[in-house]
């Protein structure tokens, strides 16, 4: 799928639901967060991505230097804001080089990491805000299975603690989106082992087995909805997807 292109329209579709809400109202998927607070995460943590793409940062910037990153107090113009910020990582993509190393918080990747990062960024906090609202919630199977791979990307990442792993060695979680054409995109193989996590598309016997929606695998991850939401079938050991999600906070 083309990164870029979803994150204008994400970052579009997050703006517009944002409008229609009251700045004040809470999101509970977000404890301690009102829609005002969600919307300056995400613009300032969009400008801060392209300030790190666009200075080649080697280490970690601090988000507090990063230029205009608040928004302003009009919800209108905030919106704006909002929009101006995601076209501001690819506008610093384009001129740094997709390929340029840049830090990231999982070690050097390249400038257009962050594209990917953004995008799922924003689709995650629009599920937020539809949660608050009481909206229905849609995303395109392509775009959340991405998001999957996306979140499976940075869980492998992570280094190895002594706290206790989202699988055990050996064990291994099987997800399956249950959209029409995703096809080997659609299915996910994770194994624990020794050193952390290791995943790769593919269909095999879990030690246990989510099938779902990609839509409702991703925010059964991202702990936005019940573990045993309607829309999710758990096969095999159900306590390996509970410990997962319990687990797996970044």
């Amino acid at each position: 799928m083309e990164h870029a292109d979803a994150l204008i329209e994400q970052n579009r579709l997050l703006g517009e639901l944002i409008a229609e809400a009251d700045p004040t109202l809470e999101v509970p998927s977000c404890p301690g967060w009102n829609v005002h607070q969600l919307l300056t995460h995400v613009g300032r943590l969009d400008r801060w991505a392209a300030m790190i793409v666009r200075e080649r940062a080697d280490a970690r910037v601090e988000v507090r230097s990063v230029p205009d990153g608040k928004p302003p107090a009009e919800l209108p113009a905030a919106v704006d804001w909002l929009t101006d910020s995601a076209r501001l990582i690819l506008d610093a993509v384009a001129a740094t080089g997709a390929d340029a190393p840049v830090w990231t918080f999982v070690g050097s990747r390249p400038a257009a990491w962050w594209v990917r990062r953004r995008l799922h960024e924003s689709v995650v906090h629009r599920a937020d805000v539809a949660i608050a609202l009481g909206v229905p919630y849609a995303v395109e199977p392509e775009v959340a299975a991405d998001g999957v791979s996306e979140w499976l990307d940075l869980l492998a990442a992570r280094p190895a603690s002594d706290e206790a792993p989202p699988l055990a060695p050996g064990a291994m979680l099987h997800l399956h989106a249950t959209d029409e054409g995703l096809g080997a995109a659609g299915e996910w193989m994770v194994r624990g082992g020794e050193t952390g996590l290791a995943w790769e598309h593919g269909h095999g016997k879990g030690t246990a087995a989510v099938r779902g929606t990609a839509a409702d695998l991703l925010l059964a991850l991202m702990r936005r909805i019940d573990a045993d939401a309607p829309g999710l079938q758990v096969i095999g050991d159900g306590p390996t997807w509970t410990a997962w999600r319990d687990r797996t906070a970044f």
